[in-house]
């Protein structure tokens, strides 16, 4: 059995030592990862821990492979990230979504601020880049702690991992944010079924009650009127689904001319039913208007044509030929408002409303023929983990800062993926992946990752806890996370008048903490905080991994 010994602990640049240890500890950190206590796991980051484990043991990787790896694994987790929260980062400074990241932004800003205070108490027993490693590890924070490394290999750091404090914090991270949601509650005197109950009422206020008339027209004034016209006149929202005019049925476009006596089929909210009536005319049942013209349907089109990757909603002119409207687009698991403006991309999932026969036509044109986005578009993927990786070693000099700031393999890859999932149409570049497959290049980035840092550190982890402080780092990673998500969430529920729902919503986004996510989301009982932490969640990321540069570059 000595061949199987050498296998695992023999020389560390050996390739098929080299495979058998990455794929060792990568499948058994995501076995472990599978392990759930009270419906909370740690997920993947099992995987730091096997690695930190068998550098215990001894296992010793050759340290240009493993620096490879890590980097390589971190440059691609950070892109799939970036493809996937890209196309909705721009969208979340509308409407609500500027308060919510205002408050984001102050609560990263406040958990740094706590991080400088404690290292100003405790800097004789803490060295500043073991707490960076902390802090990152409190708010469960993968991209911000690649950043710091790739930061302290830039400025030659040769000392203890930072990986360890990552490693020993991201517990306390998940748990103490946990802790803190179910404190706020109880500082708060939230009353969830109370609360539950309003988001209900809130919801069914907001709901569109539709209505579907057949009107023969009588008002005088509308004679030789465009549609486009008839709408604006009267300042309320409806659609003229299908018009009867001389005994021909047809699908009036914006510039189509209403005469008097023509027969509509108008579809409006209930609310407005009454007004468009009394505006348009009278009630006329003697057309019998076909079933696909009087059943409205609402279907889910997924773009697949590559002819239209690019192309605004107004200029596909959807309305005007087919007599349909868009009402959203989800990309990537964000729903972005349906505008006039906003320019579709391969992979978006577009509601579409209107009659049937009509809805199936705009299918043809969008495409939605799922085979054609099983196809991997890798020349768009790794031209753009290539442009990141160009991005990321560009020096960016400024006033006072004692050596060029560079965004690194976290934070140029990040950068250009955001870009690449708004802008990549315009240079014909298809930036969508399945989520099922964004989901493995992450998985599996983050993987190589995990398991080069803790292979890495394992050797120091042990004399770490027992000599090196590892109880005070777990105080300072309690601190870290509980002081900042207490104060905000206060701030965001007293003077603000969020819900709770939204503001352990907001705490899970700032925190980039999907475990905190899926606790928070069973103890409300609705859907509330995914919306807040998807609003919150690409600015955090971002911040945090530009934040992390800097302050690595000011403080060392």
């Amino acid at each position: 059995m000595n061949w199987l010994y050498e296998l695992f602990f023999g020389e560390g640049a050996s390739v098929p030592h080299i495979f058998v240890v990455y794929t060792f500890v990568i499948a058994f950190g995501g076995l472990l990862g599978k392990i759930k206590v009270k419906g909370v796991s740690l997920g993947v980051t099992f995987v730091l821990f096997v690695g930190l484990l068998m550098g215990h043991l001894g296992v010793k990787i050759d340290a240009e492979a493993l620096s490879l790896l890590k980097d390589f694994g971190l440059a691609l987790f950070v892109y799939a990230m970036g493809l996937q929260v890209g196309p909705g980062f721009f969208s979340t400074f509308r409407r609500g979504g500027v308060r919510l990241n205002l408050l984001a932004l102050g609560y990263v800003l406040l958990g740094v601020a706590v991080m400088l205070g404690l290292y100003m108490l405790m800097s004789d027993r803490v060295e500043f880049p073991m707490m960076m490693g902390i802090m990152h590890g409190a708010v469960t924070d993968t991209p911000g702690l690649g950043a710091a490394v790739e930061a302290l290999k830039v400025i030659g750091y040769n000392g203890m991992p930072i990986g360890l404090g990552y490693a020993v914090a991201y517990p306390v991270g998940i748990l103490g944010l946990m802790f803190a949601i179910i404190l706020l509650r109880f500082i708060l005197r939230v009353d969830i079924d109370k609360e539950n109950e309003e988001i209900r009422r809130r919801a069914a206020e907001d709901a569109v009650d539709l209505s579907r008339m057949s009107i023969r027209v009588t008002n005088s004034n509308l004679d030789g009127k465009t549609v486009a016209e008839c709408v604006k006149l009267i300042g309320r929202k409806y659609v003229i689904s299908r018009l009867f005019d001389n005994g021909n049925f047809i699908v009036p476009a914006s510039g189509t001319v209403i005469h008097c006596d023509d027969v509509m089929l108008v579809v409006t909210a209930k609310a407005d039913a009454k007004t468009v009536l009394a505006f348009l005319g009278k009630i006329d049942n003697s057309v019998e208007w076909k079933d696909e013209d009087a059943t409205m349907v609402s279907r889910r089109i997924v773009v697949t044509r590559s002819e239209i990757n690019g192309k605004s909603l107004s200029s596909l002119k959807l309305r005007n030929v087919f007599g349909v409207n868009i009402t959203r687009v989800n990309r990537s698991g964000v729903d972005l408002v349906a505008s006039p403006d906003l320019v579709l991309q391969v992979g978006d999932k577009v509601m579409v409303v209107g009659p049937l026969e009509a809805v199936k036509k705009a299918e043809k044109m969008l495409g939605d023929t799922l085979k054609r986005l099983r196809n991997p578009h890798i020349v768009s993927l790794f031209f753009g983990v290539f442009a990141g990786v160009i991005v990321g070693c560009m020096p960016v000099y400024l006033p006072g800062m004692p050596m060029p700031v560079r965004l690194g393999l976290a934070g140029g890859p990040l950068l250009v993926s955001i870009l690449v999932g708004r802008f990549g149409y315009k240079a014909k570049l298809i930036s969508y992946t399945t989520q099922s497959a964004n989901l493995m290049l992450r998985e599996i980035g983050l993987c190589f990752f995990l398991a080069s840092l803790g292979i890495d550190a394992g050797g120091s982890f042990v004399p770490a806890l027992t000599e090196g402080g590892g109880i005070l780092w777990v105080g300072l990673a309690f601190f870290i996370t509980v002081v900042p998500a207490l104060v905000v969430g206060v701030l965001a529920y007293k003077l603000l008048k969020m819900n709770y729902s939204t503001v352990i919503g907001l705490l899970a986004g700032s925190s980039n903490s999907s475990s905190a996510l899926a606790y928070a989301t069973q103890a409300v009982g609705n859907d509330t905080p995914t919306v807040a932490y998807t609003t919150v969640y690409p600015l955090t990321m971002f911040l945090r991994i530009v934040a992390a540069q800097l302050l690595i570059l000011l403080m060392m």
